[in-house]
C-alpha cells in the first residue's frame, strides 16, 4: 500500500474513478503550480514582461488545467460517495501547496474549510476527519498574516465549526479534544483559550469529564487572573534558606516572578524538563525568576530522591490528583507550568521549559539592554 503505482483497481466504478483522479490530479496540480510560477516571471520581471504571447499561452493553459480538473469532479454521479470524497480529499491535501505556491487561493480555501460539516457521517468513514482539522488550522497559521490576525481568523473558524457540532454531543467532544490538543501543541494559546471558553460557556451538550477539566483551566486559570495561594504544609525541600527565613507560603517568596511547576518522578516528560530547569535556575534567578516545584508523587522515597538536587523549593503532600494545590490550579496533566508575577497574577502558561527560557531571554534579558 506504500506504493500507489503497484495497486491495480479491477472492479467497482467508484474505485476506478478514485484511481484515475488520484493519479491525474497531482500531475495537474504540479503543472498548475509551475505555470503560476512562470506567469509571475512573465508579468513581474522586466526581462519577460514584454512577451505577451507566452503570457496568453500560460493563462490559457492554467484555465485548461483547472477546467479539466473541475469537469472530472462535476461529471461524477451526485449520489456517489466518491463525488463527495474526492473534493474533500483535494481540499485537505492541497493546503500546503496553496500556501506555498498559490497564496491567492488561500481565502477561498479557508472558506471551503469553514463550510465542512463535522456532523456529516461521510467525514468519519473517509479517514479525513483529523486531517481536515489539521490542514484547516495549519493553513490559517501559515497564511502569511500577522499573529494577531491569525488568532482572529482562528476564532472565526472555531465559531463556524461549532455551529453544527452543538447538536452532536459525541462528535463535539471528539472534535474539541483533538483541536484543543492541536492548538496547545502549536503554542496557539489564544485560540485554545477561545475554544475552551466557547465550549464551556456556549455549548449545551455534555462535555466529557476529563475534557471539561482540561478546558476549565482556561476559565479559572487564564492570563490576568490571580493564582491561588500555595501553603507549604506538605513535605518540603527548601535549599538555600536559613531556618528562620523558610517561606511558609507562595507569597512569602521574595522574587519578581515565580514559575510554579507541577510534576512527579513517575512522569517521563518531567524527568526530561525538570533537569533543564535545574540547569537554567541560576540564570533565571539572576533575572528575578524563582521556581516552586509541586510534586504529585505518592511515594516519599521516590519524591525525596527526585528533588534532592533541585536548588529551588519543592513541596509534596502525597495526595497526587487529590491534592488541594493540584485542584486549586486545575492541573490535569504533568508537567504543567504557570508564570506568576509578585502579586500572583498569571502572566504565561509555558508549554515547555524552552518556551519559559525564551520568555526570560526576550522580556528580561533583551528588554533590559
Amino acid at each position: 500500500m506504500s506504493y500507489a503505482e503497484s495497486i491495480k483497481i479491477t472492479k467497482g466504478k467508484e474505485n476506478q474513478w478514485f484511481e484515475q483522479y488520484a493519479k491525474e490530479h497531482p500531475k495537474r496540480d504540479q503543472a498548475l503550480s509551475a505555470w503560476i510560477y512562470l506567469e509571475k516571471m512573465y508579468t513581474a520581471d522586466t526581462l519577460f514582461a514584454l512577451q505577451l504571447t507566452p503570457q496568453q499561452a500560460i493563462a490559457q493553459e492554467k484555465q485548461r488545467i483547472k477546467a479539466e480538473d473541475s469537469t472530472f469532479l462535476a461529471e461524477l454521479p451526485k449520489d456517489s460517495y466518491v463525488s463527495w470524497f474526492l473534493p474533500m480529499r483535494k481540499l485537505v491535501s492541497g493546503a500546503s501547496t496553496i500556501a506555498q505556491y498559490r497564496p491567492e487561493e488561500i481565502p477561498a480555501t479557508i472558506k471551503a474549510f469553514r463550510e465542512i460539516d463535522y456532523t456529516d457521517n461521510r467525514l468519519y468513514k473517509s479517514g479525513l476527519f483529523k486531517d481536515a482539522i489539521e490542514s484547516h488550522f495549519w493553513l490559517l497559521e501559515n497564511s502569511g498574516r500577522s499573529l494577531d490576525s491569525v488568532f482572529i481568523e482562528m476564532k472565526v473558524s472555531i465559531d463556524a465549526m461549532m455551529e453544527n457540532l452543538i447538536k452532536e454531543e459525541k462528535i463535539l467532544n471528539e472534535v474539541t479534544d483533538f483541536l484543543f490538543d492541536l492548538l496547545e501543541r502549536h503554542s496557539l494559546f489564544q485560540a485554545s483559550e477561545y475554544l475552551a471558553l466557547k465550549v464551556l460557556n456556549e455549548v449545551s451538550c455534555t462535555i466529557d469529564n476529563d475534557l471539561a477539566k482540561q478546558l476549565e483551566t482556561y476559565r479559572a486559570m487564564k492570563k490576568g487572573n490571580t493564582a491561588p495561594e500555595i501553603l507549604f504544609e506538605g513535605d518540603n525541600n527548601t535549599p538555600g534558606y536559613a531556618a528562620n527565613t523558610i517561606p511558609k507560603k507562595l507569597s512569602d517568596i521574595n522574587s519578581s516572578y515565580t514559575v510554579v511547576v507541577f510534576g512527579a518522578s513517575w512522569c517521563p516528560k518531567c524527568t526530561e524538563e525538570l533537569p533543564k530547569i535545574v540547569n537554567l535556575y541560576q540564570k533565571w534567578k539572576a533575572q528575578g525568576v524563582d521556581v516552586v516545584f509541586v510534586s504529585l508523587d505518592e511515594d516519599k522515597i521516590a519524591y525525596k530522591d527526585f528533588v534532592k538536587n533541585f536548588p529551588f523549593i519543592s513541596t509534596c503532600d502525597y495526595q497526587k490528583w487529590n491534592s488541594k494545590i493540584v485542584k486549586d490550579y486545575y492541573v490535569f496533566g504533568t508537567p504543567t507550568m504557570y508564570l506568576l508575577d509578585n502579586n500572583r497574577e498569571i502572566l504565561l502558561r509555558p508549554n515547555s521549559v524552552n518556551q519559559m527560557d525564551a520568555w526570560v531571554d526576550w522580556y528580561l534579558i533583551e528588554g533590559n539592554k
